[in-house]
């Protein structure tokens, strides 16, 4: 069996052993330890490392403002087709799926199948675009998320001025976040991993070790899927997912983009796994609502959970699908096939739940007229 694919079951593994030890773990506190390992060790030392390791090439410069635009563009459509999926707007679940949706996590779902399938130097290419998807996931999701934080709990007192400062006191403070100044600062000076102390880069390479396992258990541990919802998230994901895809085939035709790899690997990034990111931006506000005596929450932890989970396994088999493939989704009419499948998927939620909905006013509107019959019976005899 191929290494890739042995891995994917391998991650899977892992959240299936976190939903088994929901059993033993029923304590939240014991939940909230493992959370606090994953933000202040596990991760910042898996970022820093990623940091120190990629090398900044000029003809690389542009991929990050491609992704970045790709985050932006999904912020801004995705959520468009919320509504018809029940999802609606000014909802935690409205603002959790948007931050969510909009984010991409290539690091799990999407790196590993490049390197097998593509080569070093397309994984390259992609290291290289998610310092785009980096800034928007890291810097501008956590701004949005402090924004719909503040107006939803109607902090109006608060001036641009606190709130700036108060934004730079949590991003200070959170310690992936001095790991990210002090790995620009090294690279800045022409440093890497090499260049640290045995005692340094071995520490930092054992802690990241820690990342992967833990997230994964987390999702299983955490998650807690009704089967409306799965079906909800299902088809967010898969709309999102063949949105990527017709964006992917505009900018194949705007940039006039004709070697197959390149074309995969812009499939293949977008595609990848919502990030962990606005999830512990949602966790942040999540634990700052807490302390406010209202009921008012900007965002739901358990949907932001649930969407994590699914949308792993489910954009690692579209990518390890597409990879697998050759290059028959580099092909134009392919990849349209493709998106239109992935749309149609989206929508079928929905339109079940239409079709149920004019069933139940149809049996509605038979029963009135079963209950009103009698009566008009009665009224004709009595006179």
């Amino acid at each position: 069996m191929d290494i890739n694919l042995q891995k994917t079951f391998l991650f899977l593994l892992f959240i299936g052993i976190g939903l088994l030890l929901k059993v033993k773990l029923k304590d939240k506190s014991e939940l909230a330890g493992i959370k606090v390992i994953i933000l202040n060790l596990a991760l910042p030392a898996t970022i820093f490392i990623a940091l120190l390791g990629v090398n900044i090439e000029a003809s690389l410069l542009l991929l990050p403002l491609i992704a970045l635009l790709l985050n932006v563009v999904l912020f801004f459509v995705t959520p468009l087709v919320f509504p018809v999926l029940g999802i609606k707007r000014g909802t935690p679940n409205f603002r959790t799926g948007q931050l969510l949706v909009s984010s991409l996590a290539p690091g799990l779902s999407c790196f590993p199948f490049i390197l097998e399938y593509l080569g070093d130097s397309y994984l390259a290419k992609a290291a290289m675009a998610d310092l785009g998807n980096k800034v928007f996931v890291l810097l501008i999701l956590y701004l949005v998320a402090m924004r719909w934080h503040y107006k939803t709990q109607e902090i109006q007192n608060t001036s641009n001025k606190a709130k700036l400062k108060s934004l730079c006191i949590a991003m200070v403070s959170e310690p992936v976040n001095i790991f990210i100044l002090v790995a620009l600062v090294l690279l800045s000076f022409g440093l890497h991993m090499e260049s640290l102390p045995f005692i340094v880069s071995e520490s930092l390479s054992r802690l990241s070790l820690l990342m992967t396992p833990l997230v994964l258990l987390f999702i299983g541990l955490s998650v807690k899927i009704k089967k409306r919802q799965f079906a909800q998230i299902i088809s967010v994901l898969l709309l999102r997912a063949g949105i990527v895809v017709l964006l992917g085939i505009g900018l194949i035709s705007l940039a006039n983009i004709t070697i197959a790899q390149d074309r995969l690997l812009l499939l293949a990034f977008g595609l990848s796994a919502c990030s962990f990111w606005p999830f512990a931006h949602i966790a942040a506000v999540d634990a700052q609502e807490k302390r406010v005596l209202n009921f008012r929450k900007t965002f739901n932890q358990n949907f932001a959970i649930n969407i994590l989970a699914i949308s792993f396994p489910l954009s690692v088999v579209l990518i390890l699908g597409i990879l697998s493939a050759g290059t028959l989704f580099a092909n134009i009419d392919t990849m349209l096939l493709l998106a239109t499948s992935l749309i149609t998927g989206g929508l079928v939620y929905p339109g079940f739940m239409l079709l149920v909905k004019k069933k139940s006013l149809a049996q509605t509107k038979t029963l009135d007229q079963d209950v009103d019959e009698p009566y008009n019976l009665k009224r004709v005899t009595e006179n």
